[in-house]
């Protein structure tokens, strides 16, 4: 009888790690899969990230379009920052990142809360 016992267990084990490798080879193809593409996809973040810096960087060198009279004189309105984002096409964070603040100080503009001062608003008006 004991033999019997053994061989059942056995053939039930082989069949079970038949099972499981049936089942996780599968898986581990598509684990390596989304590691390739998120390697590629972190490539492909690192080599924007560099461009956009290059870009911040040159942006300044263009020169103003209005003078710093011209922009202390200036009203800015909640709807005036808003329009001039949408007339550009961009989104709050992409005018953060080219202001150079946060998207929460974007929102606060937007909503009128707060008013861009300085550097920032003369960024708005290059």
């Amino acid at each position: 009888m004991g033999k019997l016992e053994s061989t059942i267990k056995s053939e039930i084990q082989r069949l079970s790690k038949r099972e499981i490798r049936a089942t996780f080879v599968p898986l581990r193809r598509e684990v390596r899969a989304m590691r390739l593409r998120l390697s590629s996809l972190s490539n492909n973040f690192s080599t924007l990230s560099r461009l956009a810096k290059e870009q911040m960087q040159n942006l300044p060198k263009k020169g103003l379009k209005a003078t710093p009279e011209e922009v202390k004189a200036s009203r800015l309105t909640p709807d005036r920052i808003r329009g001039l984002r949408k007339k550009l096409g961009i989104s709050m964070r992409e005018l953060g990142i080219l202001t150079g603040t946060s998207l929460g100080a974007i929102l606060s503009w937007e909503k009128g809360k707060f008013k861009p001062r300085g550097e920032k608003k003369l960024l708005l008006w290059a």
